[in-house]
């Protein structure tokens, strides 16, 4: 068997073809347009929020996610050392400062406790903490029964990054509609797809008219062009609002093969000493990515050993993310840690997770991921 077996690859077939020769052929192609219309309407209901506005990236809606809210220079936001760099990114965009904190060892998610700890300290003179940005790992939701207390108790906003965790649940309640405001990434390797793009969802009308606002250049409602904001070109297109809605109607069966493969390389390590799916139990999880925590001193092998022998045979495999307080870009800020984010980079391996592998694939992954295990 040959070809490359990728991480999460898109999931496209005859329903998005349908949906994209029907936007094609509209003469719409965008920027906006009804398709990207119906494709907020539709995920706003489906997160159970009230409205929706579709921008051109996840990092996009992050960023207007904490403009529209009024943070900028100054300000303090804290964000999880285990993310990829477009949290930090966007907070930087606004001329605010991140916070890293550490994660919950068994979630990977935001360690609530230190959460707490910093929003109780005294605050810093001359700034302010805004916000607090959770990230909802590998499509787990955050301990939210936690954490929002928390921050109410503080007064600072909760910001959801639901970038990888769309169709997720948290105690029934869906991923997205936690915070003040949400975000949502549709990138490629996302659980549906739009090949590039993202959402911004809330209750609040008044904050989504304000990322609107700025997402389209903050033009005035006036015939001739008036600015009063700096605005930002960040508008979906209607070819992509299109992809997006056709995704949105397989969301459910994409987040089911997901959910299967994790079950299937959870009862392959069942009996593997030194070795958990990290989150595992997470019942809402939609399993965007399944990654391997391996304890070397058990398992008498490391994940790094494990991710070299499947990438010696064309199956892709990654760590988790390097925390951000280790990024050069980032080591001028502050910091709370404990290590886990550093202990969980360093063991961990995420396998290939697409729900776009087939039978054959899939037994190809697992027969190179016993084949491994055999020899050891």
């Amino acid at each position: 068997m040959t070809g490359r077996i990728g991480l999460s690859t898109p999931d496209l077939g005859a329903t998005e073809e349908e949906f994209l020769i029907r936007a094609f052929r509209s003469g719409w192609p965008g920027p906006s347009g009804p398709e990207t219309d119906r494709f907020e309407v539709e995920v706003a209901a489906r997160v159970g929020v009230g409205h929706a506005a579709a921008v051109s990236s996840g990092t996009a809606a992050l960023h207007l996610s904490l403009l529209a809210q009024g943070i900028g220079a100054g300000d303090l936001v804290v964000v999880p050392t285990l993310t990829f760099a477009a949290t930090a990114n966007a907070v930087v965009y606004t001329g605010a400062r991140p916070v890293f904190v550490d994660a919950d060892p068994a979630t990977g998610n935001l360690d609530v406790d230190l959460v707490a700890e910093l929003l109780l300290a005294p605050p810093r003179p001359g700034s302010r903490i805004a916000a607090v940005l959770a990230v909802d790992i590998n499509g787990a939701c955050a301990d939210y029964d936690r954490l929002l207390p928390v921050c109410r108790a503080a007064g600072v906003p909760l910001v959801e990054d639901a970038a990888q965790a769309l169709g997720s649940t948290y105690r029934g309640r869906a991923a997205g509609s936690f915070g003040r405001i949400g975000t949502f990434s549709f990138s490629w390797n996302k659980i549906i797809t739009t090949s590039s793009g993202g959402m911004v969802v809330s209750d609040d009308a008044a904050l989504i008219a304000r990322c609107r606002h700025l997402a389209t250049q903050a033009r005035e409602p006036v015939p001739h062009y008036e600015h009063r904001d700096v605005g930002y070109n960040y508008r979906l297109t209607n070819l992509q609002g299109a992809l997006g809605r056709a995704q949105l109607r397989r969301l459910d069966g994409l987040v089911e093969r997901r959910r299967t493969l994790r079950e299937r390389y959870a009862k392959l390590f069942a009996t593997v000493p030194g070795t958990r799916i990290l989150g595992d139990g997470e019942s809402g999880s939609n399993c965007w990515l399944t990654s391997l925590v391996v304890d070397p001193e058990v398992a008498g092998w490391n994940a790094e050993e494990l991710g070299a022998h499947l990438r010696e045979r064309d199956i892709e495999t990654r760590p988790m993310w390097k925390p951000m307080h280790r990024q050069p870009v980032f080591a001028h800020c502050p910091a709370r840690v404990t290590g886990a984010a550093d202990r969980l980079f360093a063991t961990s391996v995420s396998l290939p997770s697409g729900s776009a592998l087939g039978e054959e694939q899939i037994s190809r992954v697992l027969d190179v991921v016993d084949e491994f295990l055999q020899r050891r």
